[in-house]
């Protein structure tokens, strides 16, 4: 029987004491209406640190993060017929829906309340193979190397479920707090549409890619001016307040992380009043992931990664965890 390396979610807990194993184990084999994918670059979110951390709860002990996986199908199985062997293909954090619910019935499969995910309901990209239901791969964009397409799979696609949410205005001003994988991913789709985009982060490195790509500021405090728009991507919820507090009348907060530290306090006039609105970012649905590969097919996305061997996946979590990480972090195969 064929093996390969994985690594697993063993003991949660802060990323410093080791919460993941590496291990041999069987190749698995694709079930009615999935795909076998040989996995050649996984990128490395902050999802996949809240499970090892226990921010997440495990669903199953001993599962394999990660869920921004690009890889070649090297097997099909029963009942697939139109995706060939050798297709280079990505598997992201939405892994099955019922299709059948009120939400799935109404567009909104991000809500279904049977859904499953990769790398938390079923073992993800942090190995040499993993399995996916062919009807939520994605074909891939021309133009971009494993490394450089795995983070469009879940920093891409979700960072363009944001921006949707936050509601920004045609030419509006739009505020990214924190600037990892998915807001420099979201800054330049904003600016390819036309907005003013203004970056609060404490990272020195951080603030210089963003103005590199095409923000009209980046600050470590706060942004110059109200804004239209913001999306929060640091898992921070003492940064709600003020970010509502920098929004002008009638803008919009979108919070895009699946964890969020307790937001404090609200004072309503400063905070809600004159129709700002706070929002959540749950998942995304397939058409969310299709229409962002098309854009990211039509706008040549600059894709800022640091690569790491699938061995050192747990110093990719330590790096992410310590803010060491400029865009995003993948690992190779």
């Amino acid at each position: 029987m064929a093996t390969m390396t994985a690594w697993q979610v063993h003991a949660p807990g802060p990323i410093g004491g080791h919460p993941l194993r590496r291990v041999e184990k069987p190749v698995p084999e694709p079930g009615p209406g999935e795909v076998l994918v040989r996995v050649r670059a996984c990128a490395v979110c902050r999802t996949d640190l809240h499970l090892a951390e226990g921010d997440l709860t495990p669903k199953r002990p001993g599962t394999t993060p990660g869920h921004e996986v690009v890889g070649t199908v090297e097997a099909l199985g029963d009942g697939v017929s139109d995706m060939p062997v050798g297709t280079r293909v990505g598997v992201a954090w939405l892994r099955w829906t019922c299709g059948r619910c009120r939400y799935c019935r109404r567009g909104a499969e991000n809500l279904c309340p049977y859904s499953r995910y990769t790398g938390w309901d079923a073992d993800g990209g942090y190995a040499q193979y993993c399995t996916a239901p062919a009807g939520y791969v994605y074909r891939l964009p021309e133009g971009y190397g494993d490394e450089e397409v795995a983070p469009l799979l879940c920093a891409g696609i979700i960072g363009y479920r944001a921006l949707r949410r936050s509601d920004l205005p045609e030419g509006g001003r739009l505020g990214l707090y924190g600037f990892g994988a998915s807001a420099h991913l979201a800054c330049q789709v904003a600016v390819a549409q036309g907005a003013t985009v203004h970056v609060v982060t404490r990272s020195p490195a951080a603030r210089e890619l963003a103005l590199s790509l095409g923000a009209a500021s980046a600050d470590a405090t706060a942004p110059p001016e109200p804004l239209d728009s913001a999306i929060l991507f640091a898992p921070v919820g003492t940064l709600v307040p003020p970010m509502l507090a920098a929004l002008d009348r009638g803008g919009t907060l979108a919070i895009a992380g699946i964890h969020l530290t307790d937001i404090p306090s609200l004072n309503y006039e400063e905070h809600l009043f004159q129709e700002r609105t706070m929002r959540s970012v749950t998942a995304n649905t397939r058409a969310d992931g299709r229409e962002f590969l098309e854009i990211a097919e039509r706008h040549r996305l600059r894709v800022t990664v640091t690569p790491y061997p699938l061995d050192a996946a747990e110093d990719a979590l330590a790096d992410l965890a310590a803010d060491r990480v400029t865009g995003a972090a993948v690992l190779t195969t």
